[in-house]
C-alpha cells in the first residue's frame, strides 16, 4: 500500500527540497537506529509526509545530524530528526511487517517471509508501545482479507478499511487534533487503496483476480476513466480540506505540494503509458 504519497520536485523551491530530503534522511537514520539495516530497507516517502505533517502541526524542534550515506558517499547528508520521526519510523515497521506477511500468504515469496520474521521482534516492541495503532492494523488486515475473498464490489466499504487504519496511524496523540488528523488519514488511506487498485486493474483483469474497480469498469466501460478520476479526486479533496482546517504554517508549502500535486504523479505516469500504447496500435 506504499508508494503514492510523493512530492512534486518540479514545483518546490530549492530550500523546501532540501528540507524534504532532510526529513526523508532522518527517517532512514531512525529506522537504522531502531531496527538496523533491515529497517532501512523499509524506507518510503509515505511516512516522510506524515513526519512533515506532524512536525508542522506540533511545531516540533529538529535535531540536525550530518552523516555519510553509503548510497551517496561523496558528500555528507543532512538529516532532520524529531519526535515525529521516531513515531513514523515505528509506524513504518508496523505497516511493513503486515505488508510482508500478507505478501507471503498471497504469493509465498520466501524473501518477504524471511524479512517479516526478522522484523517480528521489532513489531512486538512497537505493538506494546502503540497498542491502539497495532490493533487498528491487525483489524484492517483481517477485515480486508475477508472482503477481498468475498470479492466485495462496494468501493466505499472496502477502501474505507484502509482509510480507518491510516486514520488511526495519523492520529498520533489523544488531543484536540486527533479527530482532524484521523479524517485526513482516513481519506488518504482510501485514496492509496483505490490508486493501487486503479494501477493494477488491467493486470487483475488479465489474471481474473479481484479488484474493487472491476465491476465499475465493466458496467461503465466508456466512462470508467472519468468516473475513477472523480472518485480519486474526491478522496484527495477531503484530505486537503482537513489539512486546511489545521493551523499549520511550518512546511505548509511542502504539504500542499504533496496533497495538490505530488500524489497524482503515479496517476499521470499511468495516463502517459496508456497514451503511448494507444498511439502504438
Amino acid at each position: 500500500m506504499f508508494g503514492y504519497i510523493y512530492v512534486n520536485q518540479k514545483d518546490l523551491s530549492e530550500e523546501s527540497k532540501k528540507q524534504y530530503q532532510a526529513y526523508y534522511c532522518g527517517l532512514c537514520q531512525v529506522l537504522k537506529k531502531s531496527s538496523g539495516v533491515k529497517g532501512q530497507i523499509l524506507l518510503n516517502y509515505d511516512m516522510t509526509f506524515l513526519i512533515i505533517l506532524l512536525t508542522g502541526l506540533y511545531e516540533l524542534q529538529n535535531r540536525e545530524k550530518m552523516f555519510v550515506c553509503p548510497l551517496h558517499p561523496g558528500k555528507k547528508k543532512l538529516a532532520y530528526i524529531n519526535e515525529a520521526s521516531v513515531y513514523a519510523s515505528d509506524m513504518n515497521v508496523l505497516l511493513s511487517y503486515y505488508n510482508l506477511v500478507d505478501d507471503w500468504e498471497d504469493d509465498h515469496s520466501l524473501p518477504k517471509y524471511m524479512i517479516s520474521q526478522m522484523l517480528k521482534k521489532d513489531y512486538r516492541r512497537i505493538a506494546r508501545k502503540y497498542p491502539r495503532q497495532a490493533q487498528a492494523v491487525e483489524t484492517y488486515v483481517r477485515h480486508l482479507d475477508m472482503l477481498e475473498r468475498k470479492k466485495e464490489d462496494n468501493i466505499d466499504a472496502i477502501s474505507g478499511l484502509t482509510g480507518e487504519m491510516l486514520g488511526e496511524i495519523f492520529a498520533w496523540k489523544d488531543d484536540i487534533w486527533a479527530e482532524e488528523l484521523h479524517c485526513l488519514g482516513f481519506y488518504m488511506g482510501k485514496f492509496i487503496y483505490l490508486m493501487d487498485a486503479y494501477e493494477d486493474l488491467e493486470k487483475d483483469v488479465r489474471k481474473n483476480e479481484y479488484n474493487p474497480f472491476m465491476k465499475l469498469a465493466k458496467q461503465n466501460h466508456r466512462d470508467f476513466e472519468t468516473i475513477s478520476k472523480l472518485i480519486l479526486t474526491s478522496m484527495m479533496s477531503e484530505c486537503a480540506k482537513s489539512f486546511e482546517r489545521l493551523p499549520i504554517l511550518l512546511h505548509a508549502d511542502i504539504i500542499r505540494n504533496i496533497l495538490y500535486s505530488g500524489v497524482w504523479s503515479k496517476y499521470e505516469y499511468l495516463q502517459e503509458k496508456k497514451k503511448k500504447r494507444r498511439k502504438s496500435k
